[in-house]
């Protein structure tokens, strides 16, 4: 559970739990605490999300989907019969995620509760892909766009569309809070080191990293000011790491 730490001293409109599912995916549990609104973000699968809600005495009424893919739709059916969840999930997909009641769109809002989030058309790992931000909350729900030192892969978009979903994403407050769909943060921060090996905040960033994985620890949620210094996804633009990766204008055409 993330409690008010998680921000600083701040506390958190939004109680959110995080729910490892399959080999590596993250099912995210968001509580809205005045009106007691539960929502699930990408059931992967329903049975360890069911226990989670069972052990916090949670019902959701609304699943969101941020794109079609099964580890990250596959537990909404389910879900829903259990709970009459309603489900909303991009517009441009609706023929690929069965059964949804809302579809959303860049600008669009969805709402749990009292707080609202804004949608963000994100293609590049999908060509319909969502990320939700809750600014109240200091929450990112990314998907598969953005991960902890990484991107998604490009799978139907092109780099440029990747490119422009990822700067949407970094122009994002510095105190928001990004809650990735897998844990990928290890294997992204060598890959990182491998094309940016001077970046003193990554160095200490993947010693950080290396400590939790070795406890069995998240390092999913992280903080988005940070991100933006150690990521080379959200630092494309940089002379330096373009020059790193051998290309004289930017790295977006490298990666």
């Amino acid at each position: 559970h993330l409690s008010d730490s998680a921000v600083g001293d701040m506390p958190m409109p939004l109680e959110i739990e995080l729910v490892p599912a399959l080999s590596d995916n993250y099912v995210y549990l968001i509580r809205e605490p005045v009106s007691g609104a539960v929502a699930v973000v990408d059931p992967a699968e329903a049975a360890p999300v069911d226990i989670a809600l069972l052990a916090k005495g949670w019902e959701p009424s609304l699943i969101i989907n941020t794109h079609h893919h099964g580890d990250h739709i596959d537990g909404n059916a389910e879900l829903i019969a259990k709970y009459g969840c309603k489900l909303v999930g991009p517009t441009s997909e609706k023929a690929r995620i069965p059964g949804m009641d809302q579809t959303v769109r860049e600008g669009d809002e969805i709402t749990i509760g009292n707080e609202r989030g804004m949608v963000f058309e994100t293609p590049g790992h999908t060509k319909g892909h969502i990320s939700v931000h809750f600014p109240g909350g200091n929450a990112l729900f990314a998907g598969d766009t953005l991960f902890v030192l990484g991107c998604g892969r490009m799978f139907e978009g092109t780099p440029e569309e990747f490119w422009t979903s990822l700067e949407k994403l970094r122009a994002l407050p510095d105190d928001t809070m990004i809650f990735c769909g897998h844990e990928y943060t290890q294997s992204n921060a060598k890959f990182a080191l491998s094309v940016d090996p001077n970046n003193a905040e990554l160095k200490a960033q993947a010693a950080e990293i290396e400590r939790k994985r070795a406890q069995g620890l998240p390092t999913v949620p992280a903080r988005l000011g940070d991100d933006r210094k150690a990521n080379p996804f959200l630092r494309a633009d940089d002379p330096s790491l373009a020059a790193s990766v051998g290309q004289p204008d930017n790295a977006i055409a490298a990666f």
